[in-house]
């Protein structure tokens, strides 16, 4: 199964291991964090982003695959789309069925709307049923709001809007009680007390989780809630297009059934876009944690529509996708392990940085140790370095790793490798989509009336990076804030005639531009097909 170098690092790596434990790798200053990421974080690479010709944000630099699809043609004309009688009417329209779009259909229930649901896929599909590691909240006597800002606000390169950031920790706390009401089965002491650990770059352990599939237990529960309460999905129907009225505020989508290909008309009075990210984009060619959906529709809607963007250059490559085997190539190893004790170590079986710096600085270091320094290890896909797992039991005792992070053992003893006693293989892998479209902290667009965005598909939250735990966080401060937001919006709307003109005129910029290209928008499921 493995090479004689594989088997002579792993050597390295085991005889290694009782000093690795003992050791207490230094944190990097801030001028070494600066320097690492400039050289090799993947957002630093100037050759591999491309300067936006039309929209909002013309004059910005985002990827070139991004840049691609945002100005690419629309996949219907203006004129070819009767909009007259719609299909569908409703009070708040989500467009997305992960954790954000589920919350915030929700609240929006709850506070009395009538609410509908369209997902590409189905409910649950989404980057929210792949999240593992848990979801952060100040809720411990030793922490507060405030220190959970500092965390995130430093961790993000002070960039978050400062107002969105604040109200997402000030909210953390009655968002974990919110879901625990609802049934989410976080792990407990036998007294009842929450368990909560360290993420990269926090100062406190307020990380709440149940064990390592945080994600699908948080979605389980949410599904549930909005099946039981009726609320309408449909699902397997991809949003195309975004729908205006004459005023210029969000009136509806453009839908299309993803088997038949039929379009539909859906009128609402407020719109809440919760697509989720960019993995399946494959950024710079970089494998994905993501689930198969995540392609950028809602930024392609938004901006189309006149949406602004915020932060869309900056991407997060998760420090730890599994580098081998070869079957899970790019799947996420969630920080977890790292927060329970494991260490990166090279090929030599050296401890080569601090295992909880920030996900970026962590990915760049890796980076540069398989690049630079030449001590990465040949997993078959490219180099790796080795996250030492059986370290866990060690620090921890035995089980461990059963109790903690067993769907991290299930992942990894298909493929007959024990991480309780063998280490395994990581290399960053294209995990958040950290801009996105800029919205206030209510929850709407900048610059679009009754356009509401909540999760991944928002920019600013959290700056130009993103600490392990407040993703889960904000598709349930995000959504809950969009569906009450949306709702009460809703009930004062009074919406003029609905129209598609914002496409036609799209399609006007694209050709003044000079673009010349036959992309279509929003590209929906990535393309795996094998080209000659």
């Amino acid at each position: 199964m493995y090479s004689e170098q594989f088997k002579e690092s792993l050597a390295l790596v085991e005889a290694s291991r009782e000093k690795n434990i003992a050791l207490e790798p230094v944190r990097m200053t801030a001028e070494e964090k600066d320097k690492v990421l400039a050289s090799f974080h993947p957002d630093y690479k100037v050759d591999e982003f491309e300067v936006l010709k039309i929209g909002p944000n013309k004059g910005d630099r985002v990827p070139k695959e991004l840049a691609a699809i945002l100005q690419a043609h629309s996949r219907i004309k203006a004129d070819s789309v009767c909009l007259d009688k719609p299909d569908y009417e409703t009070d708040v329209l989500v467009i997305g069925g992960g954790g954000a779009g589920a919350s915030a259909a929700i609240e929006a229930n709850e506070a009395g709307a009538n609410v509908m649901v369209v997902t590409k896929l189905r409910m649950g599909d989404a980057n929210t049923m792949m999240a593992e590691g848990g979801i952060q909240a100040a809720d411990k006597p030793n922490d507060s709001p405030a220190i959970h800002f500092v965390d995130a606000y430093g961790g993000g390169h002070f960039a978050a809007k400062k107002e969105l950031l604040a109200k997402l920790v000030c909210d953390a706390p009655e968002a974990i009680q919110w879901l625990s009401n609802l049934g989410v089965e976080f792990d407990k002491e036998a007294d009842g007390t929450m368990i909560t650990t360290h993420g990269g770059g926090t100062s406190r352990k307020r990380m709440h989780a149940a064990k390592d599939y945080s994600g699908a237990e948080i979605m389980r529960t949410l599904r549930d809630e909005v099946l039981n309460r009726k609320i309408p999905v449909i699902d397997f129907t991809a949003a195309i297009e975004l729908i205006l009225d004459e005023n210029g505020n969000a009136a509806g989508a453009v839908l299309m059934n993803m088997e038949t290909k039929e379009l539909l008309v859906a009128k609402a009075k407020t719109v809440v876009i919760a697509t989720g990210g960019a993995g399946r984009m494959h950024y710079q060619g970089f494998p994905t944690s993501n689930h198969y959906g995540a392609t950028a529709d809602g930024l392609v809607l938004g901006y189309r529509a006149g949406a602004k963007l915020l932060y869309a250059e900056t991407l997060q490559y998760h420090p730890t996708g599994v580098a081998f085997p070869d079957q899970i190539f790019g799947a996420l190893v969630t920080e977890k392990v790292r927060s329970l004790g494991a260490k990166l170590v090279n090929k030599n079986g050296e401890v080569f940085m601090h295992p909880l710096e920030t996900r970026d600085v962590t990915a760049a270091s890796i980076i540069r140790e398989c690049s630079e320094r030449g001590n990465g290890i040949d997993c078959g896909n490219g180099l790796g370095v080795w996250l030492d797992t059986p370290m866990i039991e060690k620090i921890g005792g035995e089980g461990t790793i059963m109790s903690r992070i067993p769907a991290m053992w299930r992942m990894f003893e298909k493929y007959g490798i024990d991480i309780r006693y063998e280490p395994i293989l990581v290399y960053p892998t294209l995990h958040y989509q950290n801009g996105g479209l800029d919205i206030n902290v209510n929850g709407m667009t900048t610059n679009i009336k009754n356009l509401f965005v909540a999760g991944e598909a928002v920019g600013g939250i959290h700056g130009k990076n993103r600490l392990m735990g407040n993703s889960l966080l904000d598709i349930i401060v995000f959504g809950r804030n969009a569906g009450i937001n949306a709702a009460a919006a809703a009930s004062s709307v009074n919406l003029g005639k609905l129209t598609l003109s914002h496409v036609e005129k799209f399609e006007n910029e694209i050709a003044e531009a000079g673009i010349n290209t036959d992309t279509v928008s929003p590209k929906l499921l990535p393309d795996y097909t094998k080209k000659r």
